[in-house]
C-alpha cells in the first residue's frame, strides 16, 4: 500500500472500485436529479398538430395581401375554434375563423391574423362571434402558427442513457406521455462521525466540547448529489463503540460507508484500526491540503471512505472523493468535478502539497479572476461559507504570483458558467 498518493492517483483507485448501481422505475414527478438508465425517444410530433400561437383569426394569407390601415379587408367569419376543440371547418376564399391560442388550424388556412390587427379586439369567451372581421394588416404564410413537429418529430432522440434529469426534462417527458422512467438507483449511504469532543447542536455546549458540524455538512452534501443518507450521528473515540456502530450500519443494506475523523495517527483514532480488523484499507494518506489523512477501503465488503475530522478537510475530501463516487453510483456519465481556469488577483502560498484553497471567483469583463477568501485553517468553516470556489495549487508548488493562471473548482453552477 503506497504511503502517500497524489490526489489523481487516489481518485483513480477509488473510482475504479466504484460501480454503477442497478436500475429502477420511478414516476417522473420523483425523477428530478435522477440519471436515466434507458434511452428515450419522442413518441409524438410536437406540436401534435399545427396550431395558432396567438388569439386571432385563421385565414388564407393570400386574402390579406392588400390589407392596410387605410384600406382594410373584410372577411366572412364562418367558425369559432377554441383551444382543446376538434373542428371540421374548412376555410375558403374570403373566409376566416376565430381561433384561440393553441387551437388547431382549420383546413384551408396557412396563417393567423392577431386580434390587434382586426376590428374585433375582445377575446373573452362571452364575446359573440362576429359575422365578419375587418383585417388592417397583411399576413404571410406561416405567420402566428406553430407547425406540427416544429419542436421535435416523432422518433427523435430525447435523452440518452446517463442523462441527468432536470426540471425542463421532466416537463418534456410529461408532454410526450412518459409517466414513468427507468433510472439508476440512488446509493444508500451510511454516515458516522467520531470524537469524544462532539455534541449535537440541539444541546447546551459544555466545556471542552464542540458541536458536530460534519454530520450535517456531509449528509446535506451527499443528499444534494443524489444519495439517500442514513446518519448514525457521532460516536465516542472507543474501539468497541465504533465497531458496533459500523456493524449496525453495514447490516442496513447500504452501498457506501462514510466516516468522519478517526483515520489519522492520533492515539484515539480508532476508525482506521477497526476497518482494518474486518476489512482492508487500500490507502489512507493523500498528498493534499487540507485532508491528508483520507482513507479508502472496505468494511465487511462495503466500500468505505474515511474523511478527516476537521470540517473543511471533510468538505474538501467529500467534494474530491465522495461526490464523484456518489455520482458514478447514480449512473451520471459526467461524475468527475469540472474545473475551470482563472487568473490570480493576488499571490498565493502553500506547503507544497496539492492544495485546495478557499477562494472567490469573479468575472471582470467576462473573464474569470480569483482571490483567496479568509484564513485557510482546516477547521475554519466561516471562510468556506464566504467562498464560491476552491483554488488548486499543484503539488510541489509553494507559491504563485498574481497574474498567474490557475485551475479551480467552482462550488456552484453559477460560478461555473459565469452567469
Amino acid at each position: 500500500m503506497a504511503s502517500l498518493l497524489s490526489v489523481r492517483e487516489a481518485q483513480s483507485i477509488l473510482l475504479d472500485s466504484i460501480h454503477v448501481l442497478s436500475a429502477e422505475t420511478v414516476a417522473i414527478r420523483s425523477a428530478r436529479g435522477r440519471v436515466l438508465a434507458e434511452t428515450l425517444d419522442a413518441k409524438y410530433d410536437m406540436p401534435f398538430f399545427t396550431n395558432s400561437s396567438v388569439d386571432g383569426f385563421a385565414v388564407r394569407a393570400v386574402d390579406t395581401i392588400n390589407a392596410s390601415l387605410e384600406k382594410a379587408i373584410d372577411l366572412e367569419v364562418v367558425g369559432d375554434i377554441p383551444a382543446g376543440s376538434s373542428s371540421n371547418i374548412a376555410i375558403h376564399a374570403g373566409q376566416a375563423a376565430r381561433i384561440m391560442t393553441g387551437a388547431a388550424l382549420p383546413n384551408g388556412t396557412d396563417a393567423v391574423v392577431m386580434v390587434e390587427a382586426t376590428d374585433h379586439f375582445h377575446r373573452g369567451s362571452d364575446s359573440p362571434l362576429p359575422k365578419q372581421v375587418r383585417i388592417h394588416a397583411p399576413v404571410h404564410p406561416g405567420d402566428s402558427i406553430r407547425p406540427r413537429g416544429q419542436d421535435v418529430s416523432a422518433g427523435a432522440r430525447l435523452f440518452s442513457i446517463g442523462h441527468l434529469l432536470r426540471p425542463q426534462d421532466i416537463g418534456l417527458l410529461a408532454s410526450q406521455g412518459y409517466a414513468n422512467v427507468l433510472v439508476y438507483r440512488q446509493p444508500r449511504v451510511a454516515l458516522l462521525s467520531s470524537g469524544d469532543e462532539l455534541m449535537d447542536p440541539s444541546q447546551p455546549l459544555t466545556p471542552g466540547k464542540i458541536y458536530d458540524a460534519n454530520t450535517y455538512l456531509l449528509s446535506t452534501m451527499l443528499e444534494e448529489h443524489g444519495a439517500v443518507v442514513t446518519s448514525a450521528g457521532f460516536v465516542q473515540d472507543d474501539e468497541a463503540s465504533i465497531r458496533e456502530k459500523l456493524d449496525e450500519m453495514v447490516a442496513t443494506d447500504i452501498d457506501l460507508l462514510i466516516t468522519s475523523a478517526g483515520v489519522s495517527v492520533g492515539a484515539y483514532d480508532y476508525v482506521r484500526k477497526v476497518i482494518m480488523q474486518s476489512g482492508e484499507l487500500i490507502f489512507w494518506k493523500v498528498n493534499m491540503r487540507p485532508g491528508k489523512p483520507l482513507a479508502f477501503g472496505n468494511y465487511r465488503g462495503i466500500p468505505v471512505i474515511g474523511l478527516p475530522g476537521n470540517p473543511v478537510s471533510a468538505f474538501v475530501g467529500g467534494l474530491l472523493f465522495v461526490v464523484p463516487a456518489i455520482r458514478k453510483m447514480c449512473g451520471d456519465v459526467e461524475f468527475r468535478n469540472q474545473e475551470i481556469q482563472a487568473t490570480l488577483l493576488e499571490p498565493v502560498e502553500s506547503d507544497g502539497r496539492e492544495s485546495y484553497l478557499r477562494a472567490n471567483l469573479e468575472y471582470q469583463n467576462g473573464k474569470p479572476f480569483v482571490r483567496l477568501s479568509g484564513h485557510q485553517g482546516s477547521a475554519n468553516l466561516f471562510a468556506l461559507t464566504r467562498s464560491n470556489a476552491l483554488l488548486i495549487l499543484p503539488s510541489g508548488v509553494k507559491s504563485l504570483p498574481a497574474g498567474f493562471t490557475v485551475k479551480l473548482y467552482p462550488l456552484s453552477n453559477r460560478e461555473l458558467t459565469g452567469q
